[in-house]
């Protein structure tokens, strides 16, 4: 006990390593790398409020040269969709490999292990097989969602480190031209002068790559570490030295930025996070449906970017410290988002949604000697500097102005060389899958990979069962992506999921102040999403709170979206029209049917 509230009070303080060796060394038996210390360890890369807005998922303007390089190395899924878009549901849904409806948690207030069943996890699993498991950063959501103590210690060998900074996510820290400080939504800041000098996700990799030190030093077990990363989640404060990668004259507005025809109000989140902040709060936007100033919509994006390319950056540094220990060609490396992020598509802000911004993720896994087959003297992911990839001159910016003059006067925005990118004009990754896959397959796959015992299916309840799971090991996909790249043929047949499904609550069919996180006693209707190759399907139907799961005889809304050459952005609800009315019934029968039977039948022989 002393030596576990030594490492509690003193991961904030500048002795952490001396403090941390001793207890790594009295917890873990030190022992000479034999043929346990063969085994393949995991780092585990979580990130929050991420949409596949990455150089190396197609996007022409953002600066990721790190996670490009990962994705060089690694497989990447271009189809991969969260079960909730909100962090504590969903990052309890693929920690533990069960859907919502299964952990009973669709907010932030309620404990799997008290409210649904004693599930083990993915890093308890590895914990139970012999590994040192370790999270740093936003792993678990923090707080009652995982029992007060990111569930320790179930699933790690010593209590989840949070960087203390990360208590000023609401501080009014925020510079205006006022000389005053805000909590802003838009934050780019001077990192010297925030408090304690620094920001969250730069201590998590100072205190992840000090903690690998550590493992390695000890030659201790395998290790699986989880690393999760706040940016580029709201409030959007970061460096601003990464406002210089994205002038604002190369920001555009989506195509579909207008509210879709025929999206019926149960559907609509009216980004309530966003309205607490004192910029937004200043533009006195309609409720619920706004629209934000088309020039504040800019700025949102441009900080979005640059919020994502600062997390980049940190990405590299962690990734490097695998070369800098010779830990590269034996750690399998999972790289995620925990649910996407509107940018102002359908008029929408923020995630609480159905929508396919919402719900689609970047995934991408790095498995040596599997999607790579480098050399064991190769630097795999040598450090690379997003701000590299331009040189402009300091920048100068008006939070607190509500005007266009925000970004309409040059004067404000001063640059020497206009935005050029190369590493995203060249698809980089080497191993692309186009299969839906969904983020309750992490943990049956990450298992595979890394050799141990994988889950089984859930039964349809799963209560009483602790070991189980509700998605499917992407592993021979893996192997089959391998293969078909080697024999450069290409895919003839989709033979993998016939759909993903995902979910969100609401209160009520017309958008209030809790429509985005409604409390589970407030839920009365959930919409039930499901994703095909072609065609993204929804009901919004009432639920019934007591045995967790939906009435379909009591509809509210449907929708209907396209997701073919011939419409993009589902940005047209063609739910209601009379000649798709053959294939909403199609599509509902499916989604009634459930996930279990859209899985790939020839792994469930």
């Amino acid at each position: 006990m002393f030596l576990l509230h030594l490492y509690t009070t003193t991961t904030m303080a500048p002795t952490t390593s001396t403090f941390l060796s001793l207890l790594i060394g009295s917890i873990l038996l030190p022992q000479v790398f034999s043929s346990k210390a063969e085994k393949k360890n995991v780092l585990f890369i979580v990130i929050d409020d991420l949409r596949p807005t990455l150089g190396c998922y197609g996007n022409k303007i953002m600066i990721t040269p790190n996670i490009d390089q990962l994705a060089s190395k690694s497989i990447r899924f271009n189809n991969a969709y969260v079960q909730q878009a909100v962090c504590g549901p969903s990052r309890t849904s693929f920690l533990t490999s069960r859907r919502p409806d299964t952990t009973h948690l669709y907010d932030f207030y309620s404990y799997w292990r008290l409210a649904a069943g004693n599930f083990t996890t993915l890093p308890q699993h590895f914990k139970e097989n012999g590994y040192f498991t370790a999270s740093v950063g936003k792993v678990f959501h923090p707080g009652r969602a995982s029992g007060f103590t990111d569930d320790y210690p179930f699933s790690w060998s010593v209590p989840a480190y949070h960087p203390p900074t990360e208590e000023f996510k609401m501080a009014k820290v925020c510079p205006g031209n006022d000389g005053k400080k805000h909590m802003n939504l838009v934050c780019p800041v001077d990192v010297s002068s925030m408090p304690m000098g620094t920001l969250p996700d730069i201590q998590s990799t100072e205190h992840a790559k000090m903690l690998i030190k550590e493992i390695i030093s000890n030659k201790s077990k395998p290790f699986f570490l989880a690393v999760g990363y706040h940016k580029p989640h709201i409030p959007l404060k970061y460096p601003k030295r990464f406002l210089d990668l994205y002038p604002i004259s190369e920001i555009k507005l989506p195509v579909n930025h207008v509210y879709p025809p025929g999206l019926p109000s149960v559907a609509w989140d009216p980004w309530d996070d966003l309205r607490r902040r004192d910029d937004v709060k200043k533009l006195n936007v309609s409720y619920p449906y706004g629209p934000i100033p088309e020039y504040f919509q800019k700025l949102i994006i441009q900080s979005y970017y640059a919020a994502t390319s600062y997390m980049d950056e940190q990405v590299g540094h962690l990734l490097s410290a695998l070369d800098e220990h010779d830990l590269a060609n034996n750690t399998i490396v999972s790289f995620v988002g925990d649910h996407g992020w509107s940018l102002g598509e359908n008029q929408e802000w923020s995630k609480f949604s159905n929508f396919e911004v919402a719900v689609r993720v970047p995934l991408m896994m790095y498995v040596p000697g599997l999607t790579t087959n480098h050399g064991p003297t190769k630097k795999h992911f040598p450090f690379k500097d997003p701000l590299k990839y331009i040189k402009a001159s300091s920048l100068v910016y008006h939070p607190n102005d509500s005007t266009e003059n925000a970004f309409n006067k040059q004067s404000d925005w001063h640059y020497k060389k206009k935005l050029t990118i190369q590493l995203t004009q060249k698809k980089t990754a080497e191993l692309v899958s186009d299969d839906l896959v969904e983020l309750v397959d992490l943990f049956p796959t990450i298992s595979e990979l890394a050799g141990l015992f994988v889950p089984s299916l859930c039964p349809r309840n799963s209560s009483q069962v602790d070991f189980c799971t509700e998605g499917v090991s992407l592993v021979q996909l893996i192997k089959e992506s391998v293969e078909l790249k080697t024999n450069e043929k290409k895919k003839s047949h989709q033979n993998w999921k016939l759909a993903a499904f995902s979910q969100y609550p609401r209160p009520s069919d017309t958008p209030q102040h809790n429509s985005d996180l409604p409390k589970l006693a407030d839920i009365k209707i959930m919409g039930y999403s499901m994703r095909t190759v072609k065609y993204r399907y929804t009901e919004w139907v009432a639920f019934n709170r007591s045995q967790f799961g939906p009435n379909w005889n009591n509809v509210h809304a449907k929708e209907l979206y396209f997701h073919d050459l011939s419409e993009e952005g589902e940005n047209h609800n063609r739910a209601n029209d009379v000649k798709y009315q053959g294939l909403v019934k199609k599509l509902s029968k499916k989604l009634h049917d459930g996930w279990r039977a859209a899985l790939p039948q020839h792994l469930l022989l």
